[in-house]
């Protein structure tokens, strides 16, 4: 069993899956390019499918000239914590890859799952190096698509936000009792052995 954070694990892991977690509060902490880029250098190393390395980011760290143009892609409600987080990123995968020994890209089933283990890879980087990542679904897609020249055959997955982590009481008062890391569901509860849904004792 591995303890860390108020969390506890059925099974021995490293902390650093139980260190992780999403808060809201940052400081405002500026992060250098280098900062940036290595975490999203541990997002490139990701598995994926045909190693079609489907994920592409677009970053703005704050104070460029980029930051308002992605934090004002986001919800009021995501903004109001946002807005102090040191770079924001929007996540998009690409939908097709080409297969070994084809001449023709076809449709990607698994575009999304990739992007998605880039991302896993890009928080435990991110919680390694000090820092902290919360990815958000509430942002304007269609904007986004938009405003960031996402071009046809790409999927919009999330937005990120990273920063270093602050004390709760610079958020909202109505963020400010959920600002502490979260529980799961029991293992048993998510695996199941031979076919779906049968759960262990």
């Amino acid at each position: 069993m591995t303890t860390a954070n108020s969390r506890s694990t059925d099974y021995s892991i490293d902390p650093l899956f139980l260190e992780r977690w999403s808060p809201r509060a940052f400081t405002g902490a500026p992060i250098s390019e280098y900062d940036l880029l290595t975490i999203l250098e541990a997002a490139r190393w990701a598995p994926s499918s045909y190693n079609s390395q489907p994920w592409r980011f677009v970053y703005a760290r704050r104070d460029t000239e980029h930051w308002p143009r992605l934090l004002g892609l986001l919800t009021e409600y995501n903004q109001s914590w946002a807005k102090n987080a040191s770079a924001l990123l929007i996540l998009v995968s690409k939908m097709t890859l080409l297969p070994r020994g084809a001449d023709k890209e076809v449709p990607s089933w698994s575009h999304s799952l990739d992007a998605g283990a880039a991302w896993g890879y890009l928080a435990l980087q991110a919680a390694a190096s000090g820092w902290a990542a919360h990815g958000m679904a509430g942002f304007d897609r269609e904007r986004a698509v938009a405003e960031l020249g996402v071009p046809e055959g790409y999927r919009v997955e999330c937005a990120i936000a990273i920063g270093r982590r602050g004390d709760k009481s610079i958020l909202p008062e109505t963020l400010q009792a959920r600002e502490a890391p979260s529980d799961r569901l029991a293992l048993r509860q998510l695996v199941s052995e031979g076919s779906f849904g049968v759960t262990k004792s």
